[in-house]
C-alpha cells in the first residue's frame, strides 16, 4: 500500500465509505501524491495517453489564429486606449500549449501580443512552478490565479478555454435499482483485498452524497422502465459548476472547451450499461478503476448537454458544438488561403494536422463547445 492509498483508507475507516468522486479527487489531485502532481510526464509516447498538445505545436498555432480572429471581432476597436484583451486557459499542465499560442502571436501577430494578457487558472503550486519555467520568456504577458474567485471582479474580454480538462473532473457514479425504481450511489470501501465498490446504504447516506443535490438528466419514464438493474451513469457537478463560473467571468468574447464527451442521451446507450468512466496506464485501458491509486489516469466523458445549459443559465449564447476535426479544418482553410498566418506547411506540420483531424486518432472522439457573450 502506497502513501496515497493509506490516506484514502484512513478516510474510509473514519467515514464508513466515501463517494467515488472523493476517491477520484484524491487519486488525481492530492497535492503531494495525486496522479497529476507527479513529476513524470503523463502524455505522449512515454506516458499514459496522447493529447492534441503532445502531437506538436500546430494545435496551439491553430488555436492562436482563431483567437486572433475572435479578438478582431470585439466591440472596442484596437488602437485606442484600454484595448487589452485576455486569453484565459485552465488545465495548462506543463505550459506547452500556452507557449505555442504565445509564440504564434509573437511571430505572426506582434501588434496583438503587446495588447494580450494571458491568464492561467492553476490551483496547483507544483504545476505553476513548471509552467513558470516553460513560459519565462513571456512573463510580462502571463498572470496566474488559483481559482475563479481569486480573479475577484475582473471581467474577461477575449476568450476562456480549456483543453482536455473537464474529462478529468471528479464524477459521482450512480446505479439503477430496477426493483425499487430508484438510483443509488456507488461508493468506495476497503477490505483485506483492497478498495471495493459498495452500494451506499441509507445508514451511511450522510457520509456520502445525496443524489437530490444533483441536476438529474431528464429521463423518459419508458427509458427507466427498460434500464437493467445496476445500469450505471456518471454525473459531474464539479465540471458543470466550473463551466458556470467561467461563463460568469466572461464579460465579452468566447468560452470554449475541447474535450472527449457525449450528448446527454448518449450516456444511456445499451452498450454503456457499465458507465463511461475509464482508467488508462501506459496507453492501455485498465479494468480495475480502484487499483494503482495515483499511478493511473481516471477519466469520464464530458456531458456537453449539461455544460451548454450551464452556460446558457449564465447568459451565454451557444454557437456551436462540433467535432474537433471540423473545428480545426475550418481554421486551417483560412490559414491556407492566407499564407501570412502560417507560411508554408512542411511535411511535419501536415502529419500533425492529419493526426489532429483523423477519425481514428483525435478528430472524431474530441469535440468543441463554443459559447459567447457579445
Amino acid at each position: 500500500m502506497n502513501d496515497l492509498e493509506e490516506l484514502i483508507r484512513a478516510e474510509i475507516v473514519e467515514r464508513g465509505c466515501i463517494p467515488f468522486a472523493r476517491f477520484m479527487e484524491m487519486a488525481l489531485y492530492h497535492p503531494q501524491y495525486g496522479y497529476y502532481e507527479r513529476a513524470a510526464d503523463q502524455t505522449g509516447r512515454g506516458g499514459d495517453f496522447y493529447t492534441s498538445v503532445s502531437v506538436g505545436s500546430l494545435f496551439g498555432q491553430l488555436l492562436a489564429a482563431q483567437f486572433a480572429e475572435w479578438v478582431g471581432q470585439l466591440s472596442q476597436p484596437f488602437g485606442s486606449d484600454n484595448t487589452k484583451f485576455q486569453l484565459v486557459e485552465a488545465g495548462t499542465h506543463d505550459g506547452r500549449l500556452a507557449l505555442d499560442i504565445l509564440s504564434w502571436f509573437q511571430q505572426r501577430a506582434p501588434e496583438l501580443l503587446s495588447q494580450l494578457e494571458y491568464w492561467i487558472i492553476e490551483p496547483s503550486t507544483g504545476r505553476r512552478s513548471v509552467q513558470e519555467k516553460t513560459l519565462k520568456t513571456f512573463v510580462p504577458q502571463v498572470r496566474w490565479f488559483s481559482s475563479w474567485s481569486a480573479m475577484a471582479s475582473q471581467s474577461v474580454r477575449g476568450a476562456i478555454f480549456a483543453n482536455e480538462l473537464l474529462d478529468a473532473f471528479p464524477v459521482h457514479r450512480f446505479g439503477w435499482d430496477a426493483a425499487r425504481q430508484i438510483w443509488f450511489e456507488w461508493g468506495v470501501t476497503w477490505d483485506a483485498n483492497g478498495f471495493q465498490w459498495i452500494r451506499v446504504a441509507d445508514s451511511v447516506r450522510a457520509a456520502t452524497s445525496d443524489p437530490r443535490q444533483f441536476v438529474w438528466p431528464e429521463i423518459p419514464q419508458e427509458l427507466t422502465a427498460a434500464l437493467p438493474d445496476g445500469f450505471t451513469i456518471e454525473l459531474g457537478p464539479s465540471a458543470e459548476a466550473w463551466w458556470f463560473q467561467a461563463a460568469c467571468a466572461l464579460g465579452q468574447g468566447k468560452l470554449l472547451t475541447l474535450d472527449y464527451g457525449l450528448d446527454q442521451e448518449a450516456f444511456f446507450a445499451p452498450h454503456r450499461a457499465a458507465g463511461t468512466l475509464r482508467g488508462y496506464h501506459k496507453h492501455r485501458l485498465v479494468s480495475n478503476l480502484l487499483a494503482n491509486v495515483g499511478r493511473q489516469d481516471l477519466t469520464a466523458p464530458v456531458n456537453f448537454t449539461s455544460l451548454q445549459r450551464a452556460g446558457e443559465r449564465a447568459g451565454l449564447l451557444t454557437e456551436r458544438l462540433l467535432a474537433q476535426a471540423e473545428f480545426l479544418t475550418r481554421i486551417a482553410e483560412k490559414a491556407w488561403a492566407d499564407p501570412s498566418r502560417f507560411g508554408e506547411w512542411p511535411p511535419q506540420m501536415k502529419r500533425q494536422f492529419q493526426t489532429l483531424i483523423h477519425p481514428e486518432h483525435l478528430g472524431r472522439a474530441f469535440r468543441v463547445l463554443i459559447q459567447s457573450r457579445s
